[in-house]
């Protein structure tokens, strides 16, 4: 005997509170594998890019996308490599131990194109370099020196996120890794300093690392040019050499 019940829908994913460091590698798996849903956009960057809804079976996360067809061309960066950038950076804060960058992944499938995908951080958007705290502040030496690693053309004061347990992350690293000198920065405090023996000792093991693991300079060539892999090494090396932070020098800041 028939019935006029409508088949059961399936439930839709429920949100996850998963912690970008505690649950690293299931956010991870959410960024690869996750449907990518366009929730809105940010208006205020120079590129578009989305806030997105990263819909899986084991649950739901939020996410920032950046198209790589969304990008603004430079005269300085290789258009459509801004999103593999980003992934670079996240790429070296994980091989430091540093923790900085939130998890980030480049996707071929999705809504707009290939991009970049980024766990959200809940953070307070008025909080920034400026009016953090001056202990606060001593925190920043690993992004100070991660900066100058990376050769980060564009450290703006609202690039820091203080998350709501305290840990402070950092974003938007499209336009990373040239292999000209390119450090431009809002963070001097530390200029001149020695760096500390224990970041020091973290840098020595990221060189010998890029050196020596085949995997990790791969995973490096898959996401920047050659050139720009060797330069990448070239910094971490003079910056071992010298044992301080860099001054800031003509046309940085």
């Amino acid at each position: 005997m028939g019935t006029d019940t409508e088949p059961a829908r399936p439930e839709a994913p429920r949100p996850l509170s998963l912690h970008p460091l505690k649950d690293k590698d299931a956010v991870l798996r959410l960024l690869r594998e996750g449907e990518v849903e366009l929730a809105g956009q940010f208006v205020w960057g120079s590129n578009y890019t989305y806030l997105t809804r990263m819909l899986h079976p084991e649950g739901e996360i939020q996410a920032v996308y950046k198209p790589t067809r969304g990008e603004r061309p430079l005269w300085d960066f290789p258009y459509g490599t801004l999103a593999a950038r980003e992934v670079a950076a996240y790429l070296t804060s994980e091989a430091l131990g540093w923790d900085l960058v939130p998890p980030t992944v480049l996707r071929r499938q999705a809504p707009l194109g290939p991009g970049s995908l980024q766990f959200y951080v809940e953070a307070d958007p008025e909080v920034t370099y400026f009016n953090l705290p001056k202990e606060q502040k001593e925190r920043l030496r690993p992004v100070a020196l991660f900066d100058a690693l990376i050769n980060n053309a564009d450290r703006k004061g609202g690039h820091l996120l203080l998350a709501e347990d305290g840990h402070l992350w950092l974003i938007d690293h499209g336009v990373c890794f040239h292999h000209q000198d390119k450090l431009r920065t809002v963070i001097w405090d530390f200029a001149g300093e020695p760096i500390p023996e224990d970041l020091l000792r973290d840098l020595q093991a990221f060189c010998e690392r890029l050196e020596k693991d085949p995997d990790l300079r791969r995973a490096y060539l898959d996401l920047l040019a050659t050139e720009e892999v060797e330069a990448l090494q070239a910094r971490a090396a003079r910056l071992l050499a010298a044992g301080r932070f860099p001054h800031p020098g003509p046309g940085r800041g």
